[in-house]
């Protein structure tokens, strides 16, 4: 796999069981990098272990005035001086491959999911957890997965390095053979508590970044009410605690790494001491002692990797346990039975009794935001994560097929749901609009500017283009090439509120759910908007969830659904006369008001809208 090659054509399923499990599942997934680097990773280090060896020959050729040996010990080195290089240089680059090649792997698994969850996601999951695990979390596992080739590279030396020189000089080679096993395994004790707090410093950092990005979300609120203050005093001391955690942290890799410096150093020194006895003995010559005290020398190089590799595996196992967590997630729902096509039909909930009739306009008045919000999710098959004392609830059916057992793709493209804060990404207009069309195959070969003139002219979308057309800082003067900012900050709600309801007619579903998409424009407007809708929407299933007057008029049917259950069913006008509750929930009036209101007027037609206007 290389760079150029990304994205991955299939990510692959991975296995979520474990972090653990899920760290192997990604090696295994690039075993042909991991081999590449293994390979370089061993003949940089083979290069530089054989160093000692030239470097012995060349100090006994100096004692003896050897000239010919002296000249074959500087070739020698040359040829490893290039290899080193060379390995050193492919390592590198199959590493950093590996690391750039897994860390995307996971963003796009991380990506798919979050396809297939949608909004349920933040619901079953932290949003700081989610933002931790995009961010910090997938450095830590790319920095394991690239770690490994190195680690491997090392032990190899390091076990060929103790085997040369037993077989070179045993009496000092056995000495090395036994205390380098000692070295590498001595911070194994240490790892737990070091792993156990690398883990708190990740939590409590999660929980920080969420705090952060709660108050960041809510801050016009937060300064609306004066609680700003008290919001930064929280992530004040959420971030102390944090850092607290990782001073902690450090303290114990501190020691480790001491660990690590000290005990080479005794090893070094006893191998010297024992070496230097033997040369004055006579049982060793001078230079093979200096190869065998520049073999122990290099033997602390790999034992850095070994520390490398403990450190990363510390740090990247919790890391996978909290992605692993976030792929485990699945939509509560049935067996996803092969069902061949999109359905067709009516829109019926079993949980509220709701059915909306296929190819009609639908009003549903909830008289409750959330628990319109919370119906929409379902109508869009994001039913509530069920909690321990409570069982799945019934999918909601369209045609008859529960959406639960559509594939993903099938039911994303069956009903579309707008909720009541829809997100526009950065980009022109033009790019915002370009959505797939899930409807009718008839109408699936005219997704061009025609049809985006249509939506947004359903949407009164007029002002919207005049003003983005004003706005650019080009000539051009099409307000299709005209850029939106992150989230559209530069346009009111009203005219997010439109934008997002032209892209939903673009898509022209099957279904197509909408969750107060009037509530930011004016009453002239909204009328305009009733009328765009039902005629764009002819033929085909709408369903709206709003308590506007207007609204409610055009449509075929209103379904009053008070505290989730369906109460009444009728049109606006029939509804107003014969139910006080819904009356009440419309026009904002108390249910035991004496005496029958009248009733609401009839809504504005588009010729008298336009004469007023």
């Amino acid at each position: 796999m290389h760079i150029r090659d990304l994205p991955h054509p299939d990510p692959g399923v991975p296995d979520a069981r474990t972090g653990g499990r899920f760290l192997l599942w990604l090696y295994r997934q690039q075993l042909g990098g991991q081999a590449k680097a293994l390979l370089w990773g061993v003949v940089h280090t083979g290069a530089v272990a054989s160093f000692p060896l030239p470097v012995g020959v060349a100090v006994q050729a100096v004692v003896d005035r050897d000239g010919g040996q002296l000249a074959l010990s500087g070739g020698l080195m040359a040829i490893l001086g290039v290899l080193v290089s060379l390995g050193d240089v492919m390592l590198h680059r199959s590493a950093v491959t590996n690391w750039i090649t897994s860390v995307a792997r996971v963003q796009q698994l991380l990506a798919r999911k979050t396809t297939e969850l949608g909004s349920a996601m933040t619901r079953r999951v932290a949003a700081g957890e989610i933002v931790a695990v995009s961010t910090g979390d997938l450095e830590k596992i790319g920095w394991f997965v690239e770690a490994v080739s190195r680690f491997g590279a090392a032990a190899l030396t390091s076990v060929g390095v103790c085997v040369a020189l037993v077989v070179y000089q045993p009496a000092l080679g056995v000495v090395v053979a036994l205390g380098v096993p000692v070295l590498a395994l001595a911070v194994l004790p240490l790892l737990p508590p070091a792993a156990r707090r690398a883990d708190a410093q990740r939590e409590m950092a999660g929980k920080a970044t969420e705090l952060a990005s709660d108050t960041v979300a809510g801050l016009r609120v937060l300064r609306g009410i004066g609680g700003e203050e008290l919001f930064l005093g929280r992530y004040r001391s959420a971030s102390q605690e944090v850092r607290r955690a990782a001073v902690r942290s450090a303290r114990m890799w501190s020691l480790i790494s001491a660990v690590q410096v000290v005990l080479p150093g005794l090893l070094l020194i006893a191998v010297v001491w024992y070496g230097v006895r033997l040369a004055v003995d006579g049982r060793i010559a001078v230079g093979e002692l200096v190869t065998v005290y520049s073999a122990v020398v290099f033997l602390l190089y790999p034992l850095r990797h070994f520390e490398e590799i403990a450190m990363a595996y510390s740090f990247s196992k919790p890391s996978a346990k909290r992605a692993a967590r976030v792929l485990a997630l699945t939509r509560p729902a049935g067996g996803r039975a092969a069902v061949q096509g999109t359905p067709d039909g009516d829109l019926h909930d079993p949980v509220s009794g709701l059915t909306a009739t296929a190819g009609r306009l639908t009003a549903v008045v909830c008289g409750d935001p959330d628990a319109a919000g919370r119906l929409a999710e379902r109508l869009g098959g994001h039913p509530p994560e069920p909690d321990d004392a409570t069982e799945a609830p019934p999918s909601v059916l369209l045609g008859g097929t529960p959406l639960d057992d559509l594939p993903r793709d099938a039911a994303r493209g069956a009903v579309l749901v707008q909720d009541k804060d829809p997100v526009l990404l950065s980009g022109t207009l033009a790019e915002l609009l370009d959505v797939p069309t899930s409807g009718p195959v008839d109408r699936q070969d005219r997704v061009d500017r025609a049809d985006r003139a249509e939506a947004l002219a359903a949407a009164q979308c007029g002002d919207v283009l005049t003003a983005l057309a004003q706005a650019s800082v080009d000539d051009h003067g099409d307000p299709m090439r005209s850029r939106i900012t992150e989230r559209g900050r530069s346009l009111s709600g009203g005219q997010r509120q439109r934008l997002a309801l032209a892209r939903s007619l673009v898509a022209d579903p099957t279904v197509l759910v909408l969750d107060e998409p009037t509530s930011a424009v004016d009453s002239h407007t909204e009328a305009r908007i009733a009328d765009g809708l039902r005629k764009i929407r002819t033929g085909r299933t709408t369903v709206v969830l709003t308590s506007s007057p207007l609204l409610l008029d055009r449509a075929d049917q209103v379904v009053f659904v008070p505290s989730g259950k369906v109460a009444a069913a009728g049109t606006h006008r029939e509804l107003l006369g014969t139910h006080p509750a819904y009356r009440a929930a419309v026009t904002r009036a108390s249910d035991d008001t004496p005496g029958r209101p009248a009733l609401a007027p009839a809504a504005p037609t588009p010729t008298q809208l336009e004469e007023t206007a």
